[in-house]
């Protein structure tokens, strides 16, 4: 694998290292091991592992995060499709706080996108029927579950497309306030 830091400290691309053949290729995506030499935290196990399908482009899927003591780090990859990934930082003692990076994962590229703790996460698909997977280093935790607004002044995220589908509860979050995760 070829961890490629991000804008974002402690968030990284993280690209296949492809061995190809006639047949076509075979690529490692995850490894403990690796993971850890990259000094990640979430070397240490998957937790739990999850897919989203969206049916439509221009769905958005985000702001979400998990407040500590059940912050949790996440592995995403797009399986079928396209998507925008957006990471915005809330960690209130990092350089780059309340910062958003954003990539393009599609099934094509099979890039994935570590996502550290204390950082919110979403998405837009590019594509119709694009399929997400994550691989979730600490278990889902309703009552930790929080979310900024996808389009909060306070980020001034540039999603590529219009919106054309969203879940009111990721409308519904109030206006960020700066005082870290």
């Amino acid at each position: 694998m070829i961890f490629r830091e991000t804008a974002l400290a402690g968030a990284y691309i993280v690209e296949l290292e492809q061995y190809a053949d006639e047949r076509g290729f075979f690529a490692r995506s995850f490894c403990q091991e690796e993971f850890a030499a990259h000094g990640l935290q979430a070397a240490a196990a998957v937790a739990q592992c999850n897919i989203s399908f969206n049916r439509q482009q221009g769905t958005v899927r985000g702001m979400h995060f998990q407040l500590p003591p059940k912050a949790e780090a996440k592995l995403v990859r797009c399986t079928q499709g396209a998507l925008y990934d957006v990471i915005i930082d809330l960690r209130s003692d990092s350089p780059t706080y309340c910062h958003w990076f954003g990539v393009d994962l599609t099934a094509a590229n099979h890039r994935a996108l570590y996502i550290p703790e204390g950082f919110a996460h979403g998405f837009q698909t590019l594509e119709d029927d694009t399929e997400v997977f994550y691989q979730m280093f600490a278990f889902y935790s309703p009552e930790h579950a929080a979310g900024v607004c996808w389009d909060d002044p306070a980020f001034g995220i540039s999603w590529p497309l219009p919106v054309s589908v969203i879940a009111p509860k990721d409308c519904s979050y109030p206006a960020y306030r700066k005082v870290g995760v």
